[in-house]
């Protein structure tokens, strides 16, 4: 079962954005665990329960510091999109860490949309910005 009030939190942010689908990894050690999901098919929230470091574009994002975007989930051949993740009904996807107050990222949360596009550098601010909202207590599943 994942944590409900984190849930509502990625509905919210999601409807501020557009997005359709999403995700909350939170940091626990030395492995992403995730807390909450919306519009994610079972077989892939199973397949993204717990992601290393620098695995798929969650795992890139906690590594790289930084967001990591593709313009089309089903056809990016760029490495960072793990197979399950072209089962998300969507195209367009990011995932932005967020960092605790120390600069430590504490989360990575993803976003999907269902067209194409490539976020310029004021969504991705504004998005980034939003996730900083993420309460500080998020329990891992």
């Amino acid at each position: 079962m994942l944590d409900e009030s984190t849930h509502t939190w990625l509905r919210g942010l999601l409807d501020r954005h557009t997005a359709v689908a999403g995700t909350v990894h939170v940091v626990r050690e030395d492995l992403l665990h995730i807390a909450a999901a919306h519009n994610i098919p079972p077989r892939v929230q199973e397949v993204t329960a717990r992601i290393p470091l620098g695995k798929g574009m969650a795992g890139l994002a906690w590594e790289r510091d930084r967001p990591v975007q593709t313009c089309n989930l089903r056809e990016d051949d760029s490495g960072a999109v793990e197979p399950g993740a072209r089962a998300v009904d969507g195209k367009a996807a990011v995932a932005l860490p967020v960092h605790d107050d120390d600069g430590t990222v504490r989360a990575v949360v993803g976003l999907a949309w269902l067209d194409e596009r490539e976020l310029i550098d004021g969504e991705l601010a504004s998005i980034a910005e939003d996730a900083t909202s993420l309460p500080v207590t998020v329990p891992p599943v």
